[in-house]
């Protein structure tokens, strides 16, 4: 018992459904559907019917999930197989091409901006501005005004009153 305690307490922190967690799930799903059945020959309630529908399905779908994830695990261990080189027959041209490659990529075909900095080339102040590479060049909203704040008083209308509109409503009165 104690040697299922620490298998399950293990297999919480393991990827993908272990043997051991699926055996509990399904103890306690059977103690779930049978405490339901309990409850409703005591009660005779269709709400423990629904409820055992409910577990039943929920049950099914856990056990479904769990068979497809390991279908899933079975076909990655079987293209990781057939994509490790076999030891048997090594091919040591293919590696030596594959190392001209990236030597060759590496040396002159690799333009990016860090490279373009690193040699002292300067980026212009538009397209760094695009790239998002200038950290002090902020964009501002068309159409508004920098230095005015937006309403925060949640009204919607772009209607400000002044306090001149206020003194015309206390001399109608």
């Amino acid at each position: 018992m104690a040697s299922f305690v620490e298998d399950l307490w293990s297999s919480v922190f393991t990827p993908g459904p272990t043997p051991t967690l699926l055996i509990a799930t399904n103890v306690t799903f059977a103690a779930l559907q049978l405490v339901l059945f309990l409850l409703l020959l005591a009660t005779y309630s269709i709400h423990f019917v629904v409820l055992s529908l409910l577990c039943g399905g929920l049950w099914y779908s856990i056990n479904w999930f769990a068979a497809e994830v390991r279908l899933a695990q079975q076909a990655q261990d079987a293209e990781r197989k057939k994509q490790q080189p076999d030891p048997d027959n090594p091919r040591p041209d293919a590696s030596a091409k594959s190392s001209k490659k990236t030597s060759a990529v590496d040396s002159a075909d690799s333009e990016t901006e860090t490279e373009t900095l690193a040699s002292g080339a300067t980026i212009p102040r538009s397209s760094a501005i695009a790239t998002g590479s200038a950290s002090s060049a902020r964009l501002q909203p068309v159409g508004r005004d920098a230095h005015k704040r937006p309403s925060m008083s949640g009204d919607s209308s772009g209607y400000g009153s002044t306090d001149s509109e206020w003194e015309k409503v206390d001399t109608q009165l």
